[in-house]
């Protein structure tokens, strides 16, 4: 505790610098440039979330007034007013969260940083967690393939997060929140700038928070959230000089400390996971202008990221057997360096084309053990993408856009691979827009950390290593088609009122596959569950994946300063596995629906949000199916229940500050037995007359907290005129 007084004084002290600031920015290098001292500043009512109308692609936009309708202490908490994506637990003890968009993991949709990309391999399990909300002013996002610029990972969508500017008015903005299961948190961001043309300018971000108390509400043993301590720092800078040039560079430096696991009472030697992130990133983006106009200009985007994960799960030393494990432990290093090169031109507004080199560089150093066995040396891979592209954009005014973009990737473990991509859009009305996207999409797989859930199960896990010991990591590919209809209904002129619809469906031509439902006989002739991973395509008979995902949304201002919002979303996800009954997809809700009402009084001194989500029964694993509770079959048709999730949040504004309370999980409901075989974490035989079921802690579907109170307050100080 003396330690987070300490660093909460610190970043409290850093957030006390002021000094006149502007702006808004745009997440790419060049665009049309808004923060000038001649842009006009004014306050709206924005919406939380929204379609926007101008973009050639789907994209969902999350606001800054967005992020404040929950705790949204972290991005991970910033999804719950979308039906497009869904946020989950990895597992049910490390606090490791996922999402899934157009019914697939989160693996396969891109995350970006204002256009850099960003979460990938060890930071993906809990880079969600590492994202501070309140350092955002936005997230885009879009549906489908998307440009090639940034490469071709984007394999169902692309979720792009803006950061606050340089150039905010915002000389000082500090939030601070409590949830009554002990979580704190606390967020200062100061923009600053040293002359009044804003040439040079930068913002300093700071965000800590924690989980101080374990606790146990469901009764079984288990943490239902580890205690952490997460640290993040970050500064970002913007030289904007008078002939157009542009350059920004930034750093930003996470720790991240969480231990799950039994409660410390429950056993003299507890099941525990004790979870070390440390990542250091720093970027560089320059854009000069080749004529006066700047409709020919030329891009670099530079980013290195070093990603350290230390981890053990259910570690406990062997007596008499030193250097020994009784449990896993995964421990890895991560070099990611991204450079980009471009040149584009747009020598009016109808033709636009962008031509670049790129280059993807992962160096992994991983020693994984598992079992009651000695460490190993670590494993190196080099993972690297060279790739050309191009791309072209037509517009034909506002009625017609076209974009049509190719690569032309080197994999150096597999070789040239071609990725052509088309994005459509037609409106021939004010009150009608019609998109369409397609593409293939590639990227290289990380199966462990893509699933680092299966490290908090009892059971035994294959197929990860070659035959040399050395960690695998094949090329994925996948092909996505879709297309949306937007009607905004003409009696409202303000456009806020529309009407959607869009379908989606990704198959996957080559994927890493996890499979559950697998035995294997011991020496001693037991059997024993398993854990298997391998490719699709590897096993004999059917082989396929693949997902189509439809989606309905409804947003209307019936009265001034009263929002509502509905949306519904089917999913059809289907997967052959070796060890599987039929071929639904494990663990992926089949529907979800989400209605949001906020309602703001005039000049916006209170604001009423309350969102309602019923969320669709998902498939089990077939082990599952004969598990129980108090005699009674938990998933006797093999599906999980339906369940409903109510928040809500009161919002006093003052001049200079607001204060909030909410809550979440209105309805207390928690997914029953979220742990299985959590009476014998380390193994049947290790309680004795024990009969139950292995232990297995990665088949989450369900929230784990009940009812979360929480309450805060944001101060901001504005830039004097």
């Amino acid at each position: 505790m003396k330690k987070y007084i300490i660093v909460s004084a610190f970043l409290l002290t850093l957030g006390l610098f002021r000094a006149s600031a502007q702006q808004i920015d745009t997440s790419g290098i060049y665009g049309e440039r808004q923060d000038t001292l001649s842009a006009s500043v004014f306050t709206a009512r924005q919406n939380g979330n929204f379609l926007s109308k101008g973009k050639d692609i789907r994209t969902e936009v999350i606001s800054a007034a967005g992020l404040c309708k929950m705790a949204c202490c972290n991005l991970a908490e910033s999804f719950e007013n979308s039906a497009s994506v869904t946020v989950g637990y990895s597992d049910a003890v490390t606090g490791a969260r996922q999402i899934r968009l157009l019914g697939q993991s989160g693996i396969y949709t891109q995350m970006l940083d204002e256009n850099r990309p960003v979460m990938r391999g060890l930071s993906a399990p809990w880079g969600l967690n590492f994202v501070p909300s309140q350092w955002l002013e936005s997230i885009q996002i879009a549906k489908g393939v998307t440009s090639v610029i940034n490469g071709v990972e984007s394999m169902t969508g692309q979720i792009n997060m803006e950061h606050r500017k340089p150039t905010d008015e915002k000389p000082l903005y500090v939030t601070a929140s409590y949830m009554d299961d002990t979580k704190a948190d606390l967020n200062i961001v100061s923009a600053l700038q040293f002359d009044e043309l804003s040439t040079w300018s930068t913002v300093m971000l700071a965000h800590v928070d924690g989980n101080f108390k374990a606790m146990d509400m469901n009764g079984d043993g288990f943490m239902d959230d580890p205690r952490s301590l997460n640290i993040a720092l970050g500064n970002r800078w913007l030289y904007y000089g008078g002939d157009g040039t542009q350059v920004r560079f930034g750093v930003r430096a996470i720790s991240d400390k969480r231990r799950g696991g039994q409660m410390d009472k429950v056993s003299d030697n507890p099941w525990t996971s004790d979870i070390l992130n440390r990542s250091l990133n720093g970027y560089v983006k320059v854009g000069v202008p080749l004529n006066e106009l700047n409709t020919s200009n030329m891009a670099m985007v530079l980013d290195y990221t070093y990603q350290n994960l230390a981890s053990d799960f259910g570690y406990v030393p062997m007596p008499g057997m030193a250097g020994l494990y009784n449990g896993s432990r995964y421990d890895a290093g991560q070099h990611s360096a991204f450079a980009n090169f471009l040149y584009q031109n747009q020598d009016n507004d109808d033709h636009h084309f962008t031509l670049g080199l790129s280059n993807m560089l992962d160096v992994y150093n991983e020693t994984f053990c598992y079992g009651i066995v000695k460490p190993r040396t670590p494993s190196r891979t080099v993972l690297n993408d060279l790739g050309a592209f191009g791309e072209y954009t037509y517009h034909h005014g506002d009625v017609f856009s076209a974009i049509v973009g190719a690569r032309l990737d080197w994999y150096n473990l597999a070789g040239i691979r071609f990725s052509p991509r088309v994005t459509l859009k037609w409106a021939p009305s004010e009150q009608w827009v019609f998109r369409a996207n397609g593409g293939r999409g590639l990227r290289y797989s990380t199966p462990l950390i893509d699933n680092i859930g299966v490290l908090s199960t009892g059971k035994q896990v294959i197929g990860l290593t070659d035959s040399d010991g050395n960690m695998i990591h094949p090329l994925e590919e996948s092909w996505t088609y879709g297309a949306n209809a937007t009607w905004y209904l003409p009696f409202d002129e303000s456009g806020k009122t529309y009407l959607s619809l869009d379908f989606f469906s990704t198959s996957f031509t080559r994927q890493m596959l996890l499979d559950h439902k697998m035995e294997m006989e011991m020496p001693s002739g037991n059997m024993t569950d398993l854990v298997r991973f391998y490719e699709l395509g590897s096993l004999v008979g059917r082989n396929y994946s693949y997902t189509n995902n439809l989606q309905l949304d409804f947003s209307t201002e019936p009265v001034r300063g009263l929002t509502l919002t509905l949306t519904g979303r089917l999913t059809d996800a289907r997967q052959t596995l070796g060890g599987q009954s039929d071929d639904i997809k494990p663990m992926t809700s089949l529907y979800k629906g989400v209605f949001n009402a906020q309602y703001a009084t005039r000049l916006n001194k209170w604001i009423f949000d309350f969102t309602a989500s019923v969320n669709g029964p998902c498939r089990v694993w077939d082990f599952m199916k004969d598990l129980d509770v108090n005699g009674s079959k938990l998933y006797a048709n093999g599906y999980t229940p339906v369940y409903p999730l109510l928040y809500a949040q009161v919002t006093r504004r003052f001049k200079g500050f607001d204060i909030y309370i909410g809550g979440e999980n209105l309805t207390n409901y928690r997914q029953p037995m979220p742990i299985i075989g959590a009476e014998a974490p380390f193994g049947k035989g290790s309680v004795p007359g024990y009969s139950g079921p292995e232990f297995d802690a990665s088949c989450v579907w369900g929230p784990l907290m009940g009812i979360k109170l929480y309450g805060g307050i944001r101060l901001t100080i504005w830039k004097k005129e």
